[in-house]
């Protein structure tokens, strides 16, 4: 067993890998490579196992995220929700893992984090802010809409009554002003656009939008990756007017409509903090929480980092930033999104 640095020829063989492996997810496909690296400026080093054929055995995409404000890290996988040593044995999967606290060290960074679906290191410390929504769906759209709880349902269903209307778009300019004004209503700096262009040109075949219209105008929209037999929703966004149409509600059961028929097999809500709005909403659909094993190997930092809007110190800003005219919000948003990985 060796672990080395992807080579420019090996992507290919590196996303088969991922393909084919239980344990890898959407979020280790070797395009995030060139996302974080162009749309972030970022540096990445990507490490495979290998046996001694040359065969893949696991996989480990890391990034470093440095900043004055929020610190030096080494993360698997930044601005994602899933990371960590995807492998197909315990073997493989410590030798990536060592091999990136090795390189954490020689960093010099304050922690490496791998955001690992479950624990694999008991004895490193790991945070316990945030859970995944990930629930089976079935090929008949009826039966997945009486499996939504009823107060639920009764959401989706008035959003169908107000006529509400969903289409597919290709276009990121209809998509990005709703999300930017999504996000700076709950207090968070918004990536770029220039983010969503780099996605959409690295992951155009993966990714779709899907727009919400009332009476001829966008009120809501979600961007969502499809990998395997999943649909992952991302980043979605409403306008304030879709509260009241229940415009959130009517889209993601469209998203789970269409994916249903089309074959789809498992919804992804992805994470949410604990106790959060996210946390209920994606909870009063059905969906059971799974604890996300967010593990740190702590190098010159004393505690794990918590740059999270949970954090206390960060309250008043929060406060301030939904209160930017939007305008200065998308400005700003960019420069500290990028460190908000």
């Amino acid at each position: 067993m060796r672990v080395q640095p992807l080579a420019p020829d090996r992507h290919a063989a590196w996303d088969a890998f991922v393909q084919a492996c239980p344990e890898a997810g959407f979020t280790h496909l070797s395009g995030w490579r060139e996302v974080i690296e162009r749309a972030f400026g970022h540096r990445t080093h990507y490490l495979l196992a290998e046996d001694d054929d040359g065969g893949i055995r696991g996989v480990l995409p890391l990034a470093e995220v440095r900043s004055r404000l929020f610190g030096y890290h080494l993360v698997s996988t930044p601005f994602c929700v899933y990371g960590g040593p995807a492998a197909v044995d315990d073997v493989a999967y410590s030798a990536l893992a060592g091999a990136a606290c090795d390189l954490a060290r020689a960093l010099g960074v304050d922690d490496l984090e791998l955001r690992n679906l479950r624990a694999h290191h008991p004895d490193w410390p790991a945070k316990d802010l945030y859970v995944r929504f990930r629930k089976a769906i079935d090929p008949d759209p009826e039966v997945n809409l009486k499996a939504i709880p009823r107060k639920q349902r009764a959401m989706v269903r008035k959003g169908i009554k107000a006529g509400l209307e969903a289409e597919e778009s290709r276009a990121i300019d209809r998509f990005f002003p709703i999300y930017a004004e999504s996000v700076r209503n709950l207090g968070t700096p918004v990536f770029g656009r220039r983010f969503f262009q780099v996605l959409w040109e690295v992951f155009g075949e993966h990714a779709r939008i899907l727009m919400v219209r009332h009476q001829g105008r966008d009120i809501a929209g979600v961007l969502s990756f499809y990998f395997r037999d999943e649909v992952l929703p991302y980043y979605g966004g409403s306008l304030p007017e879709a509260r009241v149409l229940k415009g959130n509600d009517f889209m993601y059961w469209e998203l789970m409509r269409r994916s249903a028929l089309e074959g789809i097999r498992w919804f992804d809500y992805g994470r949410s903090k604990v106790g959060t709005g996210a946390y209920h909403f994606k909870k009063n659909w059905g969906f059971e929480p799974e604890p996300l094993a967010y593990e740190y190997c702590l190098v010159r930092a004393r505690e794990i980092p918590q740059v999270n809007p949970n954090n206390p110190k960060y309250r008043h800003f929060i406060d301030l930033w939904r209160r930017l005219p939007l305008p200065v919000a998308n400005a700003l948003g960019p420069r500290l999104a990028k460190y908000l990985g």
